[in-house]
């Protein structure tokens, strides 16, 4: 009898042994391979694991940022467009409705053209605006400040003409035909280093040269058109020689800035013509949609980026009784209302001086390389303005006066006070005596002219609010070879 230990044996009887006899096997169990399977398994997915950890955390977060880049690079006008204005949204559907019933406004549908959708930026981790422009329902009640500088240092700007010929050191005689050494000529007048070092001296009366020297000096503007700037008290300006850039119509604008505002476009009569082949014509009161077309003649220089530097720094030369002007380049449309922006960038920081800083350079010797990399002005030129500047001392430094030294330049906003106006008789003086690229010129103007503080240096991101860039559409035409 076997009893409840005993273990399974089998019998085989066709295996007998030495003697004879029956052998017996016995049956051992097998060990299963499951978990040998199960581990090696384990073990080769931890093996992968511990050598390609970096790569399987990358390609998630790859993914993450590309989706993020993606929903950034949306134009956010559904969104934005909730946070206009009644007046911004009516002056949209107004532009679009004179593009398509004018024939001088030619529709286009693509690009940056007509949109109002807010520039915005992270500060604090809030997404905020840009710009912060009052409501259509302040706007109207907004009265123009009249500020009396009682603290100016500089009182009055007297300007030379050609009857100053004690100014002139006895060289009254110049030729009106393009220099290349200066580019002083009749419009200029003349002015020798020393006479240009004695324009930057601060007194109660100020004597400086600043365009229309002589009466021959051209930048001729009919007296319709004179009489018009002349009734102007705050204004908006852009201009466009050689025929180089389209015309952009202004969108944003309040009531109250389409009554007290003024929009005026500088043309020559190579734009104008280039225009007009474009079924662009100004209509009988002067007007291009809400643009007063004045057209200049016999302009002063051969480089039409110069030409261009006089309504763009001489604002209160061609309109002696504004007291705030916008400048802003003829590749953009200004698209915020004007009165808003004073407000926003002059009044509530207590400026008289609003311009974008550089988005890309601080130092004024970087921005010299990079306009000769691009071939934005000859080398030998810069070389010239860069040799002088370090003469009189001009710093390495980014910064003067607590501003960031270097400007983008293509949205001037200001008040016309005798110090800021001086300001842009010695900018404007700068680009004629040596290169046309002013953002070369505004930080040694800045740092030579140290009276002048209150200036609002604004971010790129703001100036993008302001303005829709269209980017230049063709090359302008020179005055003469």
């Amino acid at each position: 009898m076997f009893n409840n230990n005993s273990i399974s044996i089998s019998v085989s009887d066709d295996e007998p042994d030495e003697l004879g006899r029956m052998r017996v096997r016995v049956r051992r169990k097998r060990k299963k391979t499951g978990h040998r399977l199960k581990n090696e398994f384990l073990h080769r997915v931890v093996r992968k694991l511990v050598r390609y950890w970096a790569l399987l955390i990358f390609l998630p977060a790859l993914g993450l940022l590309l989706y993020e880049a993606s929903r950034i690079g949306r134009k956010p006008s559904s969104v934005a467009n909730t946070e206009l204005g009644a007046s911004e949204k009516s002056t949209l559907v107004d532009s679009e409705l004179s593009n398509v019933t004018n024939p001088s406004l030619e529709k286009k549908s693509d690009g940056n053209l007509n949109r109002l959708d807010a520039t915005t930026r992270v500060v604090g981790g809030v997404r905020q605006r840009c710009l912060k422009i009052l409501s259509p329902e302040e706007l109207e009640h907004l009265e123009i400040p009249v500020r009396e500088e009682a603290n100016s240092p500089v009182s009055k700007v007297l300007y030379i003409t050609e009857n100053d010929t004690p100014f002139l050191g006895g060289n009254s005689t110049l030729s009106q035909e393009h220099t290349e050494a200066t580019r002083f000529n009749l419009f200029t007048g003349s002015q020798t280093l020393d006479q240009r070092s004695k324009t930057f001296k601060v007194n109660e009366t100020v004597s400086m040269n600043c365009g229309f020297y002589s009466e021959n000096g051209g930048f001729k503007i009919s007296n319709e058109d004179k009489d018009y700037m002349q009734s102007c008290k705050v204004v908006v300006s852009t201009c466009a020689f050689g025929g180089g850039d389209d015309l952009y119509q202004p969108i944003g604008m309040s009531e109250a800035s389409l009554r007290k505002v003024c929009y005026v476009a500088f043309w020559d009569e190579v734009t104008l013509s280039t225009q007009e082949s474009a079924e662009h014509r100004i209509d009988g009161y002067g007007f291009i949609g809400k643009w007063r077309i004045v057209v200049v003649r016999d302009l002063p220089f051969a480089d039409q980026r110069l030409n261009g530097k006089i309504p763009k720094m001489l604002a209160h030369r061609l309109f002696p009784h504004a007291k705030y002007s916008i400048w802003v380049d003829s590749k953009s449309q200004f698209r915020r209302d004007p009165l808003g922006v004073l407000e926003a960038l002059l009044w509530h920081s207590n400026s008289v001086l609003a311009i974008s800083e550089h988005g890309a350079r601080s130092s004024v010797y970087d921005e010299a390389k990079a306009v000769v990399k691009k071939n934005k002005a000859k080398p030998e030129e810069v070389e010239v303005q860069l040799s002088q500047y370090r003469h009189d001392g001009l710093p390495e430094d980014k910064r003067f006066n607590g501003k960031k030294a270097l400007a983008e330049a293509s949205v001037i906003v200001r008040e016309h006070t005798p110090l800021t106006n001086m300001f842009m008789c010695l900018w404007f003086n700068e680009v004629v005596r040596f290169t046309s690229r002013d953002q070369l010129s505004f930080p040694y103007v800045l740092w030579r002219l140290k009276v002048l503080k209150n200036i609002n240096m604004f971010p790129v991101c703001t100036r993008k609010d302001l303005v829709n860039s269209m980017g230049h559409i063709r090359k302008a035409k020179p005055l003469r070879s």
